[in-house]
């Protein structure tokens, strides 16, 4: 769905594009069709930019203080902002569009745990193209899902989570797999916890995930949304009956992989779970953690189990 969804919302923006480029050259006064063009796609790509600056200031206004040691100067911020940009451009206007997945072959094929991903509010498998493309070359199999409704109240995505947990472990003949899941999908990969039990499930990886809630939720539609939402400091209900769900042996079953930058979990410490391994990065917007350099190997280090080689510093900010 949320393929078709952004489909039609490109064919909208080259639309629109056309239309400025075309009102350059009658009103403004452009004589080359390229100039006008490239000023109307820069028109574009600068309301693009736009939305994300504003996302970072609301996530800054509410966020959690940033420790010293990840405090960024004008170049960090400035890498911060245009990497999120990228991988936000990237992701909607052509990962997810076409969400495709690398298979993992050769004679390492099938080696560990699979792996499970699980998206993001708003998001498909498309999302994770660039964590797929390690997977593969690791010889780890893996699939994802697609949430769908993308409205629904988090509880309804259990099932398709538990179906396909099941599916994958028949596909490889693994008694167990791992869930990696970005935003939204940590809190549907601990509601799955709380419905069906640890048995099929090594480990639990959330990356940016609002497990106590984020204030930026309250411009996003959908009963998700509003169970997601975090409103004067006091997250909902909930995600309050979830965390009382949860035992010290459940919660030891996650890592909580997140950024003190994250643009769209405000407070940024939402993303800290007690009694979950908690790793924090800085420098890294909420798009683009599944798609840093730095993530990205400490994701395959948890996966693999190889934590001592991939252990992050107090906050790593550059590759």
């Amino acid at each position: 769905m949320i393929a078709r969804i952004l489909r039609w919302l490109m064919l909208l923006q080259v639309l629109a594009v056309l239309a400025v480029a075309y009102l350059a050259r009658q009103a403004w006064g452009v004589a080359s069709p390229v100039p006008a063009l490239l000023l109307a796609a820069a028109m574009l790509l600068a309301v693009r930019a736009l939305i994300v600056a504003r996302n970072f200031w609301e996530s800054r206004r509410q966020g959690s203080p940033v420790p010293p040691a990840c405090q960024l100067g004008a170049l960090g911020a400035a890498r911060l902002f245009f990497g999120e940009l990228r991988a936000t451009l990237w992701t909607s206007s052509w990962g997810m569009l076409r969400p495709r997945l690398h298979a993992a072959d050769g004679i390492a094929a099938g080696q560990g745990l699979p792996v499970l991903l699980v998206h993001g509010y708003v998001c498909n498998g498309g999302y994770w193209t660039k964590l797929s493309r390690q997977l593969a070359q690791a010889g780890i199999v893996h699939k994802a899902i697609d949430l769908e409704p993308i409205d629904a109240s988090i509880d309804g995505y259990v099932a398709q989570v538990e179906q396909a947990l099941q599916a994958l472990c028949t596909l490889t003949g693994k008694p167990q797999a791992i869930i990696v899941a970005h935003s939204m999908g940590g809190l549907v990969a601990r509601a799955w916890l709380r419905h069906y039990g640890a048995a099929r499930v090594a480990r639990i990886i959330t990356i940016g995930t609002p497990h106590h809630g984020t204030a930026l939720a309250k411009l996003a539609a959908g009963t998700n949304a509003r169970q997601m939402s975090r409103i004067d400091g006091a997250h909902s209900g909930w995600l309050a009956q979830l965390a009382a769900s949860e035992t010290e042996e459940t919660r030891a079953l996650i890592t909580s992989i997140y950024s003190h930058h994250d643009n769209i979990v405000a407070p940024q410490s939402s993303a800290h779970l007690p009694g979950a391994r908690n790793l924090a990065f800085g420098g890294i917007g909420h798009v683009a953690l599944a798609s840093d350099a730095r993530v990205l190997r400490q994701l395959l280090a948890e996966i693999t189990i190889k934590y001592e080689a991939a252990q992050p510093p107090s906050c790593p900010h550059f590759p």
